[in-house]
């Protein structure tokens, strides 16, 4: 009995201790997975702190910027207006019509009583085809997509906002609109030259590639705006999501000096003359005397700014082309003499055809004429270079010299048109025996239309030359305006002298002088003629440069101008060529500018020895040598 108990107790303990070896192993797979759990519950706790607290933000944003999409607002370029506020370029609001493919299915269009009359892309079309001048069902086939739906798919470009306005008034799912400034020139051909026009440069940006459009491109340039928005997988707006709008900053509005009809005028006036010529080109410059304002800047065979690529001449030659400005060049000989006071206007020259000079070199007029003695004031009238050429001997060389740069030669006028040439001058230390004479006659040195322009305007000017500018203000997009500021002026002749050179330079419209087709009806008008020969493609010349420069009215002078017409048909003298685009020009601007005309007799010197006897034999002079009346008989 007691064997079978212990027998039975030992069966008893053994299972006990198996179950306790079976439960200890349980519990500690147990407490393992636990531990396990435990871990990680806490890793996914960091994990979530790290993405809803530590990156919450960051992974936002980033979770909205896959679903937006940022569309440009873009800065309206700055206008540039003319001196009376008149529109000459400016940029105007166009839009790009594009269609999410995805989304026209949705549309349903409906009568005004509410009836269902149509659904998805045939139906836009239907609505949009008048609109668009579009074919209806060419345009289905557009808003459809087929098989291969996009996103943003064109459907019409370069509308009005008018017309955008009607294609959004349809509330039609997934038509959306390009915004794009398209820049315009109110005027076509009208001042191309100065305005300039946009284009790419290198680097495939929109700018300025000419004219005022490039020189003042940066002002112009506003900075583009932003429109985010966030999107659906289809590429609708999602209305209650983030938008954020980032406003554009619109260019400064550039203010010109010109006068737009001014302008046209002087355009009209050159482009007739060149075409009558059958020159190759033209240029022109209109300045306010005492200012430097340029009130008209011409050239002829310019482009269409609004569409540059179809032809035309890229610049400007008034500022860029330098030519020899023949017998209008010697003003500044005649100015030197006056100023130095080596000469009066009635200093007497013996004039001939031909003249040799005491260094050996001879010099001829253009035409055969008696030999007399004459004026300074005649020999101006007549543009006889064999008396010219002694009076310029009366000063020396370097003297004469510093009055050509005095007068501008070699340097910028200080107009903000691009790659102006500060035109060709060299030191006397490099002229050589004839070319001491063919510079004071207007050969040997080449100047730009510009600078002929200011030389005839410091003249005009009491003999002070003043900086030409074409910028009159730039007012910024919060209405602040900034005026132009300019150089000091710089006197170049005394004002008695340039009151003699206005009073002998009135000859050249009389009866017999070299610019009678610049006569202004009922005004006194003070200039020169002149004409250069040029090289041709040969190197020979036979080509000619025509110019002319004046001054109006010539007792008080209000407005400058210079014109050169490049080789003209026959012997393209100035005296027919430029001279007329002078008096069509400035009758018109007279008017234009309200100047009253003159009621001074026109100022006329005796031109000969001969006729100075005659007028003081019969008593028809003034003190300083002038005619008291005005004569005809020469």
């Amino acid at each position: 009995m007691a064997d079978v108990s212990t027998t039975s107790l030992k069966a008893r303990l053994q299972k006990f201790r198996k179950r306790v070896t079976f439960d200890n192993s349980f519990v500690s797979r147990l407490k393992a997975i636990i531990v396990v759990f435990v871990v990680g519950l806490a890793l996914l706790s960091v994990r979530l702190i790290d993405l809803q607290v530590v990156r919450a933000d960051t992974l936002a944003d980033t979770a909205v910027q896959h679903r937006s999409r940022t569309y440009t607002i873009p800065a309206e370029r700055g206008q540039i207006v003319d001196s009376n506020g008149n529109v000459l370029a400016v940029s105007r609001e166009r839009y790009n019509v594009a269609v999410n493919q995805n989304l026209i299915g949705d549309y349903v269009r409906r009568d005004e009583d509410g009836t269902i009359i149509g659904r998805g892309a045939p139906a836009a079309a239907e609505a949009l085809a008048p609109i668009l001048g579009i074919d209806e069902a060419r345009l289905a086939g557009m808003l459809y997509g087929g098989d291969t739906k996009s996103t943003w798919t064109y459907i019409a470009r370069d509308v009005s906002p008018e017309v955008w306005r009607q294609i959004n008034s349809y509330g039609i799912p997934g038509i959306e609109p390009e915004q794009f400034m398209r820049r315009e020139y109110p005027n076509g051909k009208v001042g191309a030259s100065v305005l300039g026009f946009l284009g790419e440069d290198d680097s495939g940006n929109i700018g300025g590639q000419a004219g005022i459009e490039r020189t003042m491109d940066e002002e112009l340039t506003g900075v583009d705006g932003s429109l985010t928005v966030e999107i659906s997988r289809s590429g609708a707006v999602i209305p209650t999501g983030r938008t954020i709008e980032e406003a554009a900053q619109h260019g400064s509005t550039v203010t010109l000096t010109t006068d737009v009809d001014l302008q046209y005028a002087l355009d009209e006036a050159l482009n007739t003359s060149v075409e009558a010529q059958g020159a190759e080109w033209g240029a022109a410059i209109a300045i306010e005397v005492d200012t430097g304002r340029v009130l008209a800047l011409s050239d002829t065979g310019t482009y269409d700014p609004q569409n540059p690529g179809e032809g035309g001449s890229v610049g400007s030659r008034v500022v860029q082309t330098p030519v020899e400005p023949g017998s209008s060049g010697k003003l500044m000989t005649f100015s030197a003499a006056l100023d130095q006071g080596t000469v009066t206007p009635l200093t007497m020259f013996p004039v001939s055809s031909t003249i040799t000079m005491p260094n050996g070199e001879t010099i001829k007029d253009n035409d055969a004429h008696a030999s007399e003695n004459m004026t300074v004031a005649g020999i101006l009238a007549k543009s006889y270079n064999t008396g010219l050429i002694q009076i310029g001997d009366t000063i020396d060389d370097d003297t004469r010299y510093e009055y050509m740069r005095l007068f501008g030669l070699g340097e910028r006028t200080g107009l903000e048109l691009p790659a102006e040439s500060a035109g060709i001058i060299s030191g006397p230390d490099t002229w050589g025996n004839r070319t001491r004479y063919t510079t004071m006659f207007g050969q040997s040195y080449a100047l730009t239309t510009a600078q002929l322009g200011q030389m005839v305007a410091t003249i005009a000017n009491g003999g002070v030359r003043t900086d030409l500018h074409i910028i009159d203000s730039i007012t910024r997009p919060d209405g602040t305006v900034e005026p132009t500021i300019v150089s000091d002026p710089v006197r170049v002749i005394e004002e008695e002298t340039a009151g003699q050179m206005l009073s002998i330079m009135q000859a050249v419209t009389e009866s017999g002088s070299t610019g009678y087709y610049a006569r202004i009806p009922g005004y006194n008008v003070a200039g020169k003629t002149g004409t250069a020969q040029m090289a041709d493609e040969s190197g020979q010349l036979n080509d000619r440069v025509g110019t002319f420069v004046g001054v109006v009215p010539a007792e008080d002078p209000q407005i400058a101008v210079a014109v050169v017409v490049y080789n003209g048909r026959g012997p393209g003298y100035g005296s027919e060529t430029a001279a007329p685009v002078f008096g069509e020009f400035g009758a018109f601007a007279v008017r234009h500018l309200g100047i009253p005309p003159s009621t001074d007799p026109l100022v006329q010197y005796p031109w000969t020895e001969s006729e100075m006897n005659r007028a003081q034999s019969e008593n028809l002079l003034n003190e300083d040598g002038t005619y008291r009346e005005y004569v005809e008989y020469r």
